[in-house]
Formats: C-alpha cells, sequence, structure tokens
C-alpha cells in the first residue's frame, strides 16, 4: 500500500472555483455554496484502501456538519481507464451504500485536483467564508489496519473552529493515503 502526503497547500490560498458533475447528474460548482460559513473539499474515490477505512465516519462527520454550516463535496480525480472501479457508476454505488449526503463530483480532465495541488486519496482541503485555505491535514491519526477507529479528530477540530469563526491550529499533519492516478502524461508538475 504505497503511502503518498498533501502537498500542504500554502494556508490562505484562495479556493479554485471548479464545475463538475455530481452522481445525480446535475453540475455543482463553487459558488453554488455561497454564503456557508465554511467549504471542504475531500479528494477521495472508491477503491483506496484509505479511503475504504474512513469512508464510513466520513459519511456520518457529513451528516453531523452539513446541518451546522459546513458545505462539502467529494471530488474523484482518478483515472477511470487504469482504475475502473474509480468511474462515475461505480461512483453513484459508493455514494448510495455509504450513505454520503454531499455531492461526490468527477473531475474527468483531472484540472481540478492539479488546481487544489491534490495528491492523495483522501486529501482534506478546508475554507472559511472568505474562501481562503484554513486546514489541509488528515481526517484523524488512524489508518487502515491500525485498528484505530477512525473519528475525524483533527478535521473535526478544524472544522467546528471555522464554524465558531476562529482560525484553526496552524499545527497541521498531511493526510496520508493513495497517490491521485493521473492519467499518462497528465501527471502535475509539483511532483516533478
Amino acid at each position: 500500500m504505497a503511502r503518498t502526503p498533501s502537498t500542504m497547500l500554502p494556508l490562505g490560498t484562495p479556493a479554485p472555483d471548479f464545475s463538475l458533475v455530481n452522481v445525480d447528474g446535475r453540475t455543482v460548482s463553487l459558488g453554488d455554496f455561497d454564503g456557508k460559513p465554511a467549504f471542504l473539499a475531500v479528494f477521495m474515490c472508491n477503491h483506496c484502501p484509505f479511503v475504504k477505512h474512513l469512508a464510513d465516519a466520513l459519511a456520518q462527520f457529513a451528516a453531523e456538519f452539513l446541518p451546522k454550516g459546513l458545505a462539502m463535496v467529494g471530488i474523484s480525480s482518478n483515472d477511470v481507464a487504469s482504475h475502473p472501479a474509480d468511474s462515475p457508476e461505480q461512483m453513484v454505488r459508493e455514494a448510495e451504500e455509504r450513505g454520503y449526503s454531499f455531492p461526490y463530483l468527477y473531475d474527468e480532465t483531472q484540472e481540478v485536483a492539479k488546481a487544489y495541488r491534490a495528491a492523495c486519496t483522501p486529501d482534506f482541503f478546508l475554507f472559511d467564508r472568505d474562501r481562503k485555505l484554513v486546514y489541509r491535514g488528515q481526517f484523524d491519526s488512524s489508518r487502515p489496519e491500525s485498528g484505530t477507529p477512525a473519528t475525524g479528530a483533527d478535521l473535526r477540530a478544524a472544522v467546528e473552529a471555522v464554524l465558531a469563526g476562529k482560525k484553526p491550529s496552524e499545527k497541521q499533519t498531511p493526510s496520508i493515503g493513495c497517490n491521485i492516478k493521473w492519467i499518462a502524461g497528465n501527471e502535475p508538475d509539483y511532483f516533478k
């Protein structure tokens, strides 16, 4: 199981815009969440053991925080030619089985992943009301086969701070996961 850390995009970076198709067929854009006090983009996929480890906890996390004002999307950017388990059709099934209450979007060109400097699945990017990056780090310290349940403790503390109008701690641990499966020849410059 390869372990790729997040790139730790600089805090204060503005949220890159996007317009992607959701599992329900509608297009979702960053502007759809204007007015929300916090916005979370999670780069994820269906097949990754790191995502599978926390998928149910992530669904519960969303169910808890969306009603409190968090806007959230999951984005799958993997090359589906090499990883058909991550296809849009399989994303529909995954969202239904897991009970995801947030949009689960398909980044076919991988341009959104590049704009966010996403590196791994899962990779978390939390922005404040002004859509400035305030947290990029791990869900929590649990890992697949660690025997430690996923709680979302690190991300939870960051989201609770933002929803309370505060800044999260700048001491943040990178997320670790499988690398995003880039289309051949489409690897981003930040890995070269």
